[in-house]
């Protein structure tokens, strides 16, 4: 125990978190919440009344969070937020992406920023522009500083959207992005590249969904141990579904549902050290009042984990989860739409129990 935390201190002095355990809080009675061991706000208090969809990613020892946020999504005042922690607790957001064309004196709000660390080292950041997401379209900036200093926003080709959502996955020498649209009965496309910073590079999948099946987006990406590729949705139908490649997502299963429930809201899901994979969503089909943790040792059975949050009329959506070089799982989610919140797990610590039929064990 006094090793454990040992830990938990040196952890917090490391991320510089305003943090207090959370082993327990907000759970229904026996939820296993065991491995959450840290949470807190980020860049709090924030410069908008209203915040949604973050992105995290690792950065050597720094942590960057991204979100959008203004007077309410969709607002023309709605800009890219970031944040910085290197040790010594979250910085002060700094606005790093509008959609401000002074030309044409024109604002479109800005949508789903995705951070993501390229294997040379160089960070890029998607984002979305425009009045709705039925007609968006996606741009890009780079950094190769550690995300100091951004590069002028370039506007991806008409044809791809990047990730839409959700980081990308380097599957061998090709970067995965799962991508999908809301103006055509809602699909799931992937989008791959050998060298994702060369825009004619980019091949785009047929739909991975037919929509008078399932109506699916923003896929989130788990490259398994043994070469196979899974992804999962979310959709209208308030199940999470599921698709499978075997050839680096050039050609894709039939998408089908896994089992879970979900009230058409994001999720993301991480390949963790050990193994197995760690899915962030929420297991309901009725609003978005609690937040689970789910892990699978192979994409099929998924087990319960944790509960972030649990307060029924409330809402925490919109998970970013990735696992740092230490080995601990960082989520970051929308709080009640006022704010983002970090949260930090132990997977080895994390207590599992089955789902059955898709009930949340009591």
């Amino acid at each position: 125990m006094q090793r454990l935390t040992m830990k938990i201190a040196t952890l917090f002095a490391i991320l510089g978190i305003s943090a207090h355990l959370v082993q327990g809080q907000n759970a229904p009675a026996g939820a296993a919440s065991a491995g959450v061991i840290a949470s807190g706000f980020i860049g709090d208090p924030l410069p908008t009344p209203s915040v949604h969809a973050s992105t995290i990613v690792q950065a050597d020892k720094t942590l960057l969070a991204a979100w959008f946020g203004g007077t309410e999504e969709g607002a023309r005042d709605v800009v890219i937020w970031m944040s910085r922690n290197e040790g010594n607790g979250w910085s002060k957001p700094e606005e790093v992406a509008n959609g401000v064309y002074e030309q044409q004196r024109i604002q479109y709000p800005c949508w789903n920023p995705v951070l993501h660390r390229l294997e040379n080292g160089s960070l890029v950041l998607w984002y979305r522009e425009g009045p709705s997401p039925v007609k968006w379209w996606s741009l890009m900036k780079t950094s190769n500083d550690g995300g100091r200093t951004w590069s002028k926003a370039e506007r991806l080709p008409m044809n791809l959207l990047g990730p839409i959502k959700n980081k990308p996955v380097q599957v061998g020498d090709t970067l995965l992005c799962g991508s999908s649209v809301e103006n055509d009965g809602w699909r799931v496309y992937i989008e791959r590249s050998r060298r994702p910073l060369v825009d004619q590079s980019w091949y785009k999948s047929e739909p991975l969904n037919r929509s008078v099946d399932y109506g699916a987006i923003q896929p989130t990406i788990l490259a398994w141990p043994d070469g196979n590729v899974q992804v999962l949705c979310r959709t209208r139908q308030d199940v999470i579904t599921e698709a499978w490649s075997s050839d680096k997502g050039a050609k894709w299963s039939r998408m089908r549902p896994v089992g879970l429930p979900n009230p058409n809201s994001g999720i993301d899901a991480v390949m963790m050290h050990d193994g197995r994979a760690l899915l962030v969503y929420n297991h309901t089909t009725e609003g978005r009042g609690t937040l689970n943790l789910a892990v699978s040792a192979d994409g099929r059975r998924w087990l319960a984990a944790g509960v972030l949050e649990n307060t029924p009329g409330s809402e925490f959506s919109y998970p970013a989860v990735i696992q740092s070089d230490d080995k601990m799982v960082h989520v970051t989610y929308t709080w009640k739409r006022q704010k983002i919140k970090h949260a930090v797990i132990d997977p080895s610590q994390l207590s599992t129990r089955e789902i059955v039929d898709g009930e949340w064990p009591k």
